[in-house]
């Protein structure tokens, strides 16, 4: 499989969405079309797979929370992943992946994924370097096989600067409302910034791949950041997709015609 190079760089430094009014209304259509492209793939049966990842304080949970907004939940799976439960240890890395594998018809959300193998395991040396290079290879195979079995794939990683994310950081220990959100991990996790960098890169330069690319969102204006990346989903998920509602199935028109006298008749 095909890698090409990407990497990680300064977010873009000016704010492209005009006003509130230009934001909400660019964000209506995006929601729209996903739920076009949603309806499309519950008739044809088609899958989905979102990849988030990104820096804490990056914005994934106000995105999922726009793109779910409109969706029909019963074929919507938002998956937060964390530190392996018990039944997972001691298994692939992977195993738990494939159990969240999107049904027919379905689209599936990954709150970070399996790319914690080469960025939080890397950095926080719970793993040996010999099985975090290995996994470059194990996630490219994995990901060329979901996307040959016909799954569309989009990978997002939402990034900001260490001056935005301290600042936000800030502002959750300051709004009550916010302090959940606030960790001792993510301050440590800021402190280790550079070595996240590092292995952000090599993830990038190993990882975006014809089949599979990333896309990295500049994240510091949340206004553009969700617009950014709701427009790179539905371009994903809706590419070569036929929008348009299926006609309607002779056989139901004929049906409920004859349940309609059914119906008259009886009242009658």
């Amino acid at each position: 499989m095909a890698r090409t190079t990407l990497r990680l760089t300064t977010p873009a430094a000016k704010n492209q969405v005009r006003d509130a009014a230009d934001y909400e209304a660019r964000l209506d259509a995006l929601q729209l079309r996903l739920v076009q492209i949603q309806q499309a793939a519950m008739q044809t049966q088609e899958r989905g797979i979102i990849v988030l990842e990104g820096w804490d304080a990056a914005g994934k949970g106000g995105l999922i929370r726009r793109l779910s907004a409109r969706l029909d939940p019963r074929f919507l799976k938002v998956i937060p992943i964390a530190a392996p439960r018990p039944d997972e240890q001691g298994r692939h890395y992977l195993y738990r992946f494939w159990q969240g594998l999107p049904l027919p018809g379905t689209i599936t959300v990954f709150d970070r994924s399996w790319y914690g193998r080469v960025l939080v395991e890397r950095v926080e040396k719970l793993i040996p370097p010999s099985a975090w290079k290995r996994a470059y290879d194990e996630i490219n195979e994995f990901e060329s096989m979901l996307v040959d079995d016909g799954i569309r794939l989009a990978k997002l990683f939402l990034h900001i600067s260490a001056e935005e994310q301290l600042r936000r950081f800030k502002d959750r220990l300051e709004t009550p409302h916010k302090r959940w959100k606030l960790t001792l991990s993510d301050l440590r996790n800021l402190e280790r910034r550079g070595a996240y960098e590092r292995a952000i890169d090599d993830m990038l330069a190993h990882c975006h791949t014809r089949d599979a690319p990333w896309d990295v969102i500049a994240s510091d204006y949340k206004w553009w950041s969700r617009c950014r990346a709701m427009d790179r989903i539905v371009s994903v998920l809706g590419k070569g997709m036929t929008i348009a509602p299926l006609p309607a199935d002779p056989k139901l028109a004929r049906k409920l015609k004859a349940l309609r006298k059914k119906i008259r008749a009886r009242r009658k």
